[in-house]
């Protein structure tokens, strides 16, 4: 069976439908799994041992040229996690037969077989939703899935020559200051510095900043602020594959709820995660899809003395670490 997954938004909510994506693979093997996805996460979608093509939705290609892709894999059903009208038309057009996708919004007129789930409610984790989805696909399938999800042979070695280059003898506990995705909660950069030299004060691990490769001024911030410091300051300028081999072997990866809080959480390295004080932001809904006993999760509250008492629960949390 030719199986379709579209998951065309951005790098956080793509990671969210990795669960579903393999255990459609380990349901028979045989059966060819096909993803759509946004640009930038091609090369993750790549680097997937249980996804056999990618489509790349390019946002200056037509809906006709879309639909004209999805054709030439001859899908038997497809499975949108997340849908909007320009997906929904391209799948009509390519006349895939079994179209797969929760009720909701007008795109749901180009689904055939249209799940009630009520997301906004949520009752589970986005990824676990997704999940749920596959049972439209095989009603018995399995819903279990292996930690880490994703894991690369030359991990290690990535790792270790970072340590090398970086004259790094001790575990890294990396801090990712920026943000972006769904997060509406984080600290402000004052309060990440008090936090960066808490861990610092233990002399016990290797500080290590990451930025995003459109973080440009938010690194320069950072150095400034922390001039003088032991600390590594590293501009992903490699690639997110390359991100991702890197800090799955790090002790911690410290972030609000973005993409880079996800890859981690996908390569198995233990997090430390701040959310937004709403349902739709909760970690309830946007938990890693990792092992949860490496995860821990903070909910940042609107109230100033509910955020200050956070805080310093999490100062706590990270002098002990």
């Amino acid at each position: 069976m030719n199986i379709l997954v579209l998951r065309t938004d951005k790098l956080g909510d793509f990671i969210t439908a990795l669960p579903a994506i393999y255990v459609l693979k380990q349901y028979d093997v045989n059966n060819k799994i096909v993803v759509c996805v946004a640009p930038l996460n091609k090369a993750l979608a790549l680097s997937c041992s249980f996804i056999d093509e990618v489509i790349v939705d390019t946002p200056d290609s037509s809906v006709l040229e879309l639909a004209s892709k999805i054709r030439q894999q001859n899908i038997d059903v497809s499975v949108t996690l997340f849908s909007n009208t320009r997906v929904g038309l391209a799948l009509t057009l390519a006349f895939v037969p079994n179209r797969i996708a929760p009720a909701t919004k007008i795109a749901q007129i180009f689904y055939n077989h249209r799940i009630k789930q009520r997301r906004s409610e949520v009752k589970m984790a986005e990824f676990e939703y997704n999940l749920e989805l596959t049972k439209e696909v095989f009603s018995d399938i399995n819903l279990n899935y292996k930690q880490p999800l994703l894991s690369f042979e030359d991990a290690k070695k990535v790792h270790d020559i970072f340590c090398i280059n970086n004259e790094i003898e001790k575990e890294i506990v990396a801090f990712h200051v920026g943000f972006g995705g769904s997060s509406d909660a984080n600290w402000n950069l004052d309060e990440y510095e008090i936090l960066i030299r808490e861990v610092l004060k233990q002399k016990k691990y290797q500080v290590v900043l990451t930025f995003g490769p459109d973080e440009n001024e938010l690194y320069e911030q950072m150095q400034a602020r922390l001039r003088g410091e032991n600390i590594i300051f590293y501009l992903s300028l490699d690639g997110l594959v390359y991100f991702a081999k890197l800090i799955s072997n790090f002790r911690l990866f410290v972030s609000t709820s973005t993409g880079t809080y996800h890859v981690a959480s996908l390569v198995g390295c233990p997090t430390m995660t701040f959310f937004g004080d709403s349902l739709f932001a909760s970690a309830k809904r946007w938990k890693g899809v990792g092992d949860k006993k490496l995860q821990e999760h903070f909910m940042l509250p609107v109230d100033t003395k509910l955020r200050e008492k956070i805080f310093e629960d999490v100062r706590e949390k990270l002098s002990q670490i």
